[in-house]
């Protein structure tokens, strides 16, 4: 308690000197405009310290010696109380004068100034307890806001929009809350610090101008009162204010209706969201609403039974800041007192969490200050006296360093000097004789705050990052975050920021239930850091982003990817390069369970296992609906883990493509049995009946991509003498089996709640678009033997039978064998592949240098190549059908139709790009032409190339001898 003597006259501390020369100049540019009584003892002590150590206060005395005289000769107390009173009364003008905001603003930085100077003088000169010290700065801050606040609202009245119901403006009964949370709710500001603020209204109460929409009101008035407080001038600026503590600042006004807030806290509420409303104080505004506010939130922070869901939440946060146990070196110079090892958040966390976990059932356990909870914790049997009382003193002393800190240049700083020189002239404004013991105490202290901050804590796991702090809780950006996380690659370190933030604000569907955002919490250092080990984790950030946008729910694969860390990399890896593959996982996150799996690195690209497979995927489906569903959920994790397998480098492109076409036909076949049982459960069968599915094009050939269609022609047969089915709903022959093609193709494309399955198209049947879509065998034999053009032959050295029955599997490719070996002079048909050529180019164009497929010199031209041989040579040499086309292009070299060099480029170029064209479907969306820098990157080092330049280069080179021997054959 003050004796009510002068500050002059209660002085017993001044800091020691480093410079006693250069403070005694400065104080001698002064000494004329001091008493004497100021110039000796304790008093003369304490000026030359400010002369030494800090620019800031002695420029606050140098600038205005009479500052210091008027501050000097009254009781600190007293002083403190006149300046928070001329502060507070400083946004209502005198009766009849005018408002003048400039005049305003003067007035709030002089006095915040002087008290500044004030707080500083009662600290340093051992006046205050720290309490004192923090109840001041935190009462002249309030001071401060209800001045701001008191002249916006009179400039409204001024203006025509606030129109209060007595003459004069009053706070009360205006519909605004301002809420002071941290350090200025509890009564514990520091020094230079921010000061976090939430602004409310109701709508329903606050006397606006008819019409006036409230949000943009308030909202404005909000900002008025910051430009206020934080406009700078020759005197320096009042206070710092941050909004960003208010529900999803992200993407919310800065004021918000009461009801709005409540709602959110209610609903999307986070843990960190009750930690900071435990400090939670009405400051201005309508105050009485205030405090019915915060009386409707108390079950919101204060949950009714113990809540041990929060320890882990709020642990979670903490190793975000790379701040746990096992670290028994803390190292001074450059240590943040804050947020580093045994720093004043490690304090407030031990003790915040145990009020969140506890307060609910304890009501001792509510208060707003660290100290006091401290005590409270210790009377309510949580923690020992010893630990209270270690606590307590590392709190007192770390808080007052922060303060010697922030008084140095009045900057919001908690990290101590890296310099040698620097640190040790600091240590002796802190009060001590030298570097030496100051670390001793800071040691001590900091030890003691991590020894007791780990016993609460020491059987959590650590995800925390290896590299540095990574916290995303609360609303501002941490600096020591933003460093991190550009060390792991992150060019837009910001927006990564306020994109985990987001997360956490529930702005995405997957994340928006309690559990997610608990889980996403502790595993979010670990996934940051899985991210930046990929080549672009931007993008890769943005496409996790996208696929919480798309998810109903995340719950799942956050637990996966919490629990497994080889999947978490390669979950980013699949976001960084492949982002079809992490769709998947989002869509269907128990498709993870494959990587893990033994056999993944024992991949199989035989057709009969990989139907064997999907067979023990599909099980035994209770209806036709579940089977629809298993059968996609078979189908996306086979696809998966073929992707996955490619991805890594266990199965190559030709691999992963003949991997790819088994898995499709395995899809086709238990599809069409499928549809048959319950087709012949309502028609019966034809008599003598069967059906097969061709497979065209890339499935046909086996070098289906992770995205292809599916190219089928449907054929069946039966006994001419009976054409009906001998079902209870009789069919003819024709009609049944185009029906069941029907069910066949709608199995496979028909969206189910478990997505789909494959696009299909049936255009290369007979007659193209036309007619039925499925055809007689006898018709098609026909048709091939008199009416196919040249291009359905193409099309057919590419078919096989993926499914049905046996027997006419055999009929059918004997009657394509048949065909393709029909006599063909080589030089027709190459003039008629050639006009096929031209008239693709003319009708479809090309995607340009990166589409593989239709620019020329690229697949297609090799594809058309391979097919003029079969078609023109077949007749003389039908072991050249069914080869790929390398084969062919070999087999035309060792018959003298083509050069050896020729053959060799071909069967290069035809590799290089078939290989590239897989790991584009797998890795980029959309056009080809679209592909991304880090996607070409990847298909570069796929494809055994330096850069992506390199990788366009060799494909233009490619494609041009490919085109000339193209022109040089078939011209």
């Amino acid at each position: 308690m003050s004796d009510g003597s002068t500050l002059h006259a209660r002085l017993t501390a001044a800091p020691p000197l480093s410079d006693p020369a250069g403070a005694e100049a400065r104080l001698a540019d002064i000494a004329g405009a001091l008493p004497k009584s100021l110039l000796a003892g304790p008093m003369r002590a304490l000026l030359l310290g400010l002369a030494d150590h800090s620019p800031f206060l002695w420029h606050l005395v140098s600038r205005d010696p009479e500052r210091i005289v008027r501050l000097a000769e009254r009781a600190p107390e007293a002083a403190s109380a006149a300046i928070i009173a001329d502060q507070r009364a400083a946004g209502r003008p005198e009766p009849g004068v005018a408002l003048d905001l400039e005049a305003v603003g003067r007035r709030l930085r002089h006095n915040r100034a002087e008290h500044a100077l004030l707080v500083a003088l009662a600290d340093i000169g051992g006046l205050w307890p720290l309490a004192t010290v923090t109840r001041s700065l935190s009462d002249f801050a309030d001071a401060s806001v209800s001045a701001a606040i008191d002249a916006m609202l009179r400039q409204a009245e001024d203006l025509g929009r606030f129109r209060p119901a007595d003459s004069e403006v009053s706070q009360e009964g205006s519909g605004l809350v301002v809420l002071g949370l941290g350090k200025l709710g509890a009564h514990e500001l520091n020094y230079s610090s921010d000061i976090d603020l939430v602004i409310f209204f109701d709508p329903e109460v606050a006397p606006l101008k008819e019409g006036l929409e409230p949000i943009p009101f308030f909202s404005r008035l909000a900002q008025g009162v910051a430009k206020l407080l934080q406009e700078r001038s020759a005197e320096g600026y009042v206070h710092r204010v941050d909004y960003r503590l208010r529900p999803d600042p992200g993407s919310t006004p800065t004021a918000m209706t009461l009801n709005s807030a409540y709602t959110y806290y209610e609903t999307l509420g986070q843990n960190w969201e009750r930690a900071a409303f435990i400090k939670a104080r009405p400051i201005a505004g309508d105050i009485p609403a205030g405090e019915r506010f915060l009386a409707e939130l108390r079950p919101f922070i204060w949950r009714k039974y113990f809540d041990f869901a929060s320890i882990a939440d709020v642990h979670a946060m903490k190793r975000q800041i790379h701040a746990v146990r096992g670290h028994d070196t803390i190292a001074v110079a450059g240590h943040d007192i804050k947020l580093g090892r045994g720093g004043i958040r490690e304090i407030e966390f031990f003790v915040q969490t145990q009020q969140l976990v506890f307060g609910g059932r304890r009501p001792a356990l509510r208060g707003r200050r660290t100290i006091e909870m401290l005590a409270s914790l210790t009377d309510e049997g949580w923690i020992d006296a010893d630990a209270r009382d270690a606590l307590t003193a590392a709190y007192d002393f770390l808080r007052t360093v922060e303060h010697r800190l922030q008084m140095v240049r009045d900057e919001q700083t908690q990290r101590l000097p890296a310099e040698t020189a620097e640190l040790e002239s600091f240590a002796r404004f802190a009060g001590f004789a030298g570097l030496p013991a100051f670390e001793a105490a800071l040691l001590q202290h900091a030890r003691a705050v991590q020894a007791r901050y780990a016993l609460l804590f020491e059987a959590e796991p650590d995800l925390s990052a290896e590299m540095g702090d990574l916290v995303f809780s609360g609303a501002g950006d941490d600096p020591a975050t933003l460093r991190t996380l550009q060390q792991l690659g992150f060019r837009e370190a910001e927006r990564a920021v306020e994109t985990v933030r987001g997360w956490h604000f529930g702005r995405r569907p997957a994340v928006r239930s309690p559990r997610a955002r608990e889980v996403l919490t502790e595993l979010v250092p670990a996934l940051m850091q899985a991210l930046g080990g990929t080549p672009d984790p931007d993008a890769a950030l943005d496409a996790l982003d996208r696929a919480f946008g798309r998810m109903p729910a995340a719950v799942e694969l956050l637990t996966i990817l919490r629990s497994h860390e080889r999947l978490r990399l390669l979950f980013a890896d699949l976001l960084g390069t492949a982002p079809r593959l992490a769709d998947t996982v989002a869509f269907s996150p128990h498709v993870l369970d494959a990587v893990i799996d033994p056999g993944f690195v024992a991949p199989t690209t035989d057709a009969g296992q990989l139907a064997e497979q999907y067979r023990g995927l599909v099980g035994t489906p209770a209806n036709h609906e579940d089977f629809l569903d298993r059968s996609r959920d078979a189908a996306r994790q086979m696809r998966f883990v073929t992707g996955a397998r490619l991805l890594s480098g266990i199965l190559p492109p030709s691999g992963a493509g003949q991997a790819f076409a088994g898995i499709a036909a395995a899809a086709v076949t238990t599809s069409l049995e499928a549809v048959s049982r319950t087709f012949t459960a309502e028609h019966g069968t034809v008599p003598g009946g069967c059906i097969v599915v061709l497979g065209l094009g890339r499935l046909g050939s086996r070098q289906l991509t992770a995205e292809s269609d599916l190219d089928l022609v449907v054929l069946y047969d039966f006994d001419p003498e009976n054409r009906t089915s001998t079902g209870p709903k009789a069919l003819d022959a024709g009609v049944a089996y185009n029906r069941l093609t029907q069910r066949l193709v709608a199995a496979l494309t028909a969206p189910t709640r478990r997505g789909g399955l494959y696009e299909v198209d049936l255009r290369l049947r007979p007659g193209g678009g036309q007619g039925m879509i499925a055809t007689q065998f006898r018709s098609f034999r026909t048709y091939l033997r008199e009416e196919a053009e040249l291009w359905e032959l193409m099309a057919l050295t590419r078919a096989r039978v993926i499914s049905g029955d046996a027997g006419l599997a055999v009929a059918v490719s004997d009657a394509i064998r048949t065909v393709l070996c029909a006599p063909r002079t080589p030089k027709v048909v190459h003039r008629a592949v050639r006009a096929m050529r031209d008239l693709v180019a003319r009708e479809k164009g090309d995607g340009g240098d990166l589409d593989l497929k239709l620019a020329p010199g690229g697949l297609l031209d090799l594809d058309f190549l391979a097919q003029a041989i079969v078609l023109g040579r077949a007749g003389q040499h039908p072991e050249l059908v069914g080869l790929d086309a390398p084969a062919l292009f070999a087999a035309a070299a060792g018959h003298g139709w083509l050069s050896d060099p020729a053959a060799r480029q071909l069967a290069e170029a035809y590799r290089l790009f078939d290989d590239v064209h897989h790991w584009q479907r797998l890795m980029v969306e959309g056009e080809p032409a679209e592909a991304s820098p880090v996607a070409l990157a990847r298909l570069a080092a796929a494809s055994g190339l330096p850069d992506a330049r390199a990788l366009t280069a060799q494909i233009a080179t490619e494609r041009g001898q490919v085109r000339a021997i193209f022109e040089r054959i078939l011209s």
